[in-house]
């Protein structure tokens, strides 16, 4: 995740899966972990975080998860007639 802001028109964005451009001359472009823009010298990385995920499941919801991926299958015997 990374937090970056434009000197030119102070805008801060913060990454995500879909490109954000702050809108001023300098045209700032931040999608995931890239960073685009006319002159990059006046772009400040604020906070770089690297290897976080962002789920959108609760702990508890991914702790049942792994729980079911886990589990044992069971197998049913049939008599053939």
């Amino acid at each position: 995740m990374l937090l970056v802001r434009c000197k030119n028109c102070g805008t801060e964005i913060a990454s995500s899966k879909k490109p954000q451009c702050c809108g001023c001359s300098n045209q700032m472009i931040v999608s995931e972990d890239t960073v685009s823009a006319k002159d990059l010298s006046s772009v400040v990385m604020v906070n770089h975080i690297h290897g976080v995920e962002e789920t959108s499941l609760s702990k508890e919801e991914v702790e049942w998860q792994e729980k079911r991926k886990r589990r044992k299958v069971k197998r049913l015997d049939f008599e053939v007639r």
